[in-house]
C-alpha cells in the first residue's frame, strides 16, 4: 500500500470515529432489530457432484438396484414368503466392502428400537411378538461363484460383509435372500390388513428387503427405520411374480405381465374400453365381487406377474373383495390408465360420496400435476382402499377406505401428488420429511383449488394465520423444518414437514418473487433433479439461480429458524408531507406491502422490498402533496403476521399518529 493512500484511508477512519462526538443533532442510522436474518446460509461446498447453481454436478453419480423377487400370499397364515436377487451396481467413485440392506419388518418386532421410540397409540406403531423377518438364506455371487457371508442383523439394518471389494465406477454383485415373516395387522400406517364382510384387503409395503442408498453426502445411508423418518431408496428395475389364492384379485406397481393367466375375458376388454374411456368403467361391479365368474376357470393358486422400470420401490395389494374401475387420464402426450379397487364398506352416499368417485379424483390429479409440473410418468394411477390412512408408491397408493367426499379427494390428491416428490425426485426422506411432504403439499393447495374452483390465494391466507398465531407460539413451534424426520416432536409433524414448507413456498410463488419467475425455477428443480438424489441445498441453490434472487434471508428465517414475523405501523407523520414508518418487529423480515387511501377516496399500493431493512428496522415512505386518510400492511392478509392490530392508521380529527387497531 503506497503512503498517500494509507494517509487517505486513515483519514476516513478518523472521521466515521468522530460522528458520535461530532455529529450532535445528525441522525445515526443504527441497526435495531437482528443482523442475523441477512447473514448468508451455510450451505456445503459446491463441488463436482454438486454444483453452486443448484444442478448435479459433472461428475454426479449414483447407484442402482434391480429386483426379481417370488412372494407368495399364505392367506390362512397372513404369512408372506419370498425368494429375491437384488443385482447392485456400484457407480460411485469408491470401492465398497459391505452391502447395507434395509429390514423393516423388524420395526414391529416387541422390544425393537422403534417399539422403545414409538408409543402404543401412535400413528406409527403395530408392534407384535411375532413380527419381523426371518431370514432362510443369504448368498452373495461374484463372477460365477456363490459364497454364503457372515452377515449381521442389528434391527432394521442387514449387514453383508463382501469377501472382496466392490469395484468403483460400475462394479456389480448379486445379492439372494430367502425370507418370511408375518403381516402386521396395522403396519404404522404404511401396510396392514382390513377384514371386510367379504374377504380381507392386503396393502402390502415394506415387504422385501431393500438396499440402503449410498450417495456423495453420507456415504452408507444406514439410520434405523424409526417409523416417521419414511424412505431413500435408489432406484432400479423390478421383476415380481405375487402368488395368491385363485379367488383374489392383485394390483401392484408397474405393467401386469400376464393378464390373460389372471384376467377373464371380460375384465380384459373392459379394461380395453377404460383405456379410451373418460367415463368411469366398471371391471368388477359390486354384484360381480366374489362370483366365480370374476376369475378365470382352473383350480389353485394364480401368479401375477408385474414388471416396473426406473422406480425406487415396489407396492401391492390383493384382496377377494374388491370393486374394481377404471378410466383413462391424459398426462402430456401419454395416456393413463386411472383406476381405484375397494370393498363395498368404501361406498357412499349421496351426501357422503364414497369411493365411487375415486377414478374420477385420481384422473384430476394426473392431468392437473401433468399440467402444472410435468407429464405423469407411469401407466398405470391405482387408488386402493383400505386399513392405511394415505401412503404413496410408484403407480400405486393406498387410502383410507372410510374416507369420504372433499377427505377422500384430498387423501387421494395428495398421495398421487407425491409421484412427483419423492417417487421421481429422489429425495432423503429418512432426514428431510419437508423435501417431500412440504413440495407435495404446496401443490396439493393449486390442485384441490383448481378442482374446487376456489382461489389457491384463499389457502395462503387461511394458512399463513394458521401458523403465525396458533402453531408457531404453541409448544410445537420451536423447532426448525431442518429438523431431521425422526426428531421432529410427533405433534409437530404436520407442521414441520407439510403446513410450513408449504405455506411458505407459497409465499415465495405468490408474493415474494412471482408465479412466472417462481414456476420456472420448480420446474427447473423438478427436471434436474428427476430420478436423482437431491439435498436441501440443491433445491435452496436451484431456486436462486432462476429466479435470480438471494433468498438467504428467506431460507435461514423460513427454514433453518423458527422466526416469526410481524410487520407494523411505528408512526404516521401529516404535515405538508406524509411520513408513513412501517417497522419490523421480528426476525422474519418479508417485504412489506402498504396500501394508502387518500382523501378523494383513491387508493394505491406501495411495496418496500426486504433489502430496505438491511441496515434497520423501520423504514420510511415520503407521500407529498396528498392526504392520506388510511394505511393498512397486507391489504391481502396473505402474511403469517403474528399481530394484526397494528397493522392499519386511520386518520382522526386531530391527525392522530397511533396505529388503529380495527383490522
Amino acid at each position: 500500500m503506497t503512503a498517500p493512500l494509507r494517509t487517505v484511508l486513515w483519514t476516513m477512519v478518523g472521521l466515521l470515529l468522530a460522528v458520535p462526538v461530532m455529529g450532535q443533532g445528525v441522525p445515526q442510522q443504527v441497526p435495531d432489530h437482528n443482523l442475523e436474518s441477512f447473514e448468508a446460509v451455510d450451505f456445503p461446498a459446491a463441488d463436482a457432484y454438486r454444483a453452486a447453481d443448484g444442478r448435479p454436478g459433472d461428475q454426479y453419480w449414483q447407484n442402482e438396484a434391480d429386483y426379481q423377487i417370488d412372494v407368495e400370499l399364505d392367506t390362512a397364515a397372513n404369512r408372506l414368503s419370498g425368494r429375491q436377487t437384488i443385482t447392485y451396481t456400484n457407480n460411485s467413485p469408491q470401492e465398497l466392502r459391505r452391502l447395507w440392506v434395509q429390514l423393516e419388518q423388524n420395526f414391529f418386532q416387541t422390544g425393537s428400537r422403534g417399539d422403545q421410540v414409538v408409543p402404543d397409540d401412535a400413528r406409527f406403531s403395530g408392534f407384535f411378538d411375532e413380527a419381523g423377518y426371518t431370514l432362510t438364506s443369504v448368498q452373495v455371487e461374484r463372477d460365477g461363484e456363490t459364497t454364503e457371508p457372515d452377515y449381521e442383523v442389528e434391527g432394521t439394518r442387514l449387514m453383508v460383509p463382501l469377501s472382496e471389494a466392490l469395484p468403483a465406477k460400475g462394479g456389480t454383485v448379486t445379492l439372494t435372500l430367502d425370507w418370511n415373516f408375518q403381516i402386521p395387522e396395522f403396519g404404522a400406517d404404511r401396510h396392514g390388513m382390513l377384514d371386510v364382510e367379504q374377504g380381507t384387503v392386503y396393502q402390502l409395503a415394506q415387504w422385501y428387503p431393500r438396499m440402503y442408498v449410498y450417495d456423495d453426502i453420507n456415504g452408507w445411508n444406514h439410520l434405523p427405520y424409526l417409523g416417521q423418518g419414511e424412505y431413500y431408496l435408489e432406484y432400479g428395475s423390478f421383476d415380481v411374480s405375487i402368488t395368491v389364492p385363485r379367488n383374489m384379485i392383485v394390483t401392484a406397481t408397474g405393467r401386469l405381465q400376464n393378464p390373460e393367466e389372471v384376467l377373464t375375458e371380460t375384465q380384459r376388454d373392459r379394461l380395453s374400453e377404460a383405456r379410451n374411456s373418460r367415463e368411469t368403467v366398471t371391471i368388477i361391479g359390486e354384484d360381480e365381487v366374489g362370483t366365480e365368474a370374476t376369475r378365470p376357470a382352473g383350480d389353485g393358486p394364480l401368479t401375477w406377474r408385474y414388471t416396473a422400470e426406473n422406480v425406487r420401490d415396489f407396492s401391492w395389494a390383493a384382496s377377494q373383495a374388491f370393486i374394481w374401475d377404471a378410466a383413462k387420464a391424459d398426462a402430456g402426450d401419454r395416456t393413463v390408465l386411472a383406476q381405484s379397487l375397494y370393498p363395498k364398506e368404501g361406498l357412499g352416499s349421496e351426501d357422503a360420496p364414497g369411493w365411487e368417485e375415486s377414478t374420477e379424483y385420481v384422473q384430476h390429479s394426473i392431468e392437473f400435476y401433468s399440467d402444472f409440473l410435468a407429464p405423469y410418468p407411469y401407466p398405470n394411477a391405482v387408488n386402493v382402499a383400505g386399513v392405511v390412512g394415505g401412503m404413496e408408491y410408484p403407480h400405486i397408493v393406498f387410502c383410507d377406505v372410510e374416507s369420504r367426499g372433499q377427505d377422500l379427494f384430498g387423501v387421494t390428491d395428495h398421495e398421487f401428488g407425491h409421484t412427483w416428490f419423492p417417487m421421481v425426485v429422489g429425495s432423503d426422506e429418512r432426514r428431510w420429511a419437508w423435501m417431500d411432504e412440504g413440495l407435495n403439499t404446496f401443490l396439493n393447495q393449486y390442485s384441490e383449488a383448481d378442482f374446487y374452483d376456489q382461489s389457491p390465494r384463499a389457502s395462503l391466507r387461511r394458512n399463513s394465520q394458521i401458523i403465525a398465531r396458533r402453531l408457531m407460539p404453541s409448544p410445537y413451534g420451536d423447532q426448525p423444518i431442518m429438523t431431521h424426520a425422526d426428531q421432529i416432536r410427533d405433534r409437530a409433524l404436520g407442521l414441520l414437514a407439510y403446513l410450513k414448507p408449504a405455506n411458505g413456498l407459497m409465499l415465495l410463488r405468490e408474493y415474494v418473487v412471482g408465479p412466472e419467475r417462481f414456476d420456472e425455477a420448480f420446474r427447473a428443480y423438478f427436471d434436474r433433479w428427476a430420478y436423482k438424489h437431491p439435498q436441501p441445498s440443491d433445491f435452496f441453490r436451484t431456486i436462486e439461480d432462476v429466479t435470480g434472487e438471494d433468498l438467504d434471508w428467506f431460507w435461514r428465517s423460513w427454514f433453518y429458524e423458527t422466526d416469526t414475523g410481524d410487520q407494523a405501523i411505528d408512526n404516521v407523520a401529516t404535515d405538508d408531507t406524509t411520513q408513513v414508518t412501517v417497522a419490523q418487529k421480528k426476525d422474519l423480515l418479508l417485504p412489506v406491502t402498504v396500501s394508502l387511501t387518500f382523501g378523494d377516496g383513491s387508493t394505491e399500493q406501495r411495496r418496500i422490498p426486504t433489502e430496505a431493512f438491511f441496515t434497520s428496522g423501520t423504514h420510511t415512505l415520503t407521500v407529498p402533496d396528498r392526504t392520506v386518510e388510511k394505511v393498512q400492511l397486507d391489504p391481502n392478509r396473505l402474511l403469517p403476521d403474528a399481530d394484526r392490530q397494528n397493522n392499519t392508521w386511520t386518520a382522526t380529527a386531530d391527525s392522530s399518529s397511533t396505529p388503529s387497531s380495527n383490522e
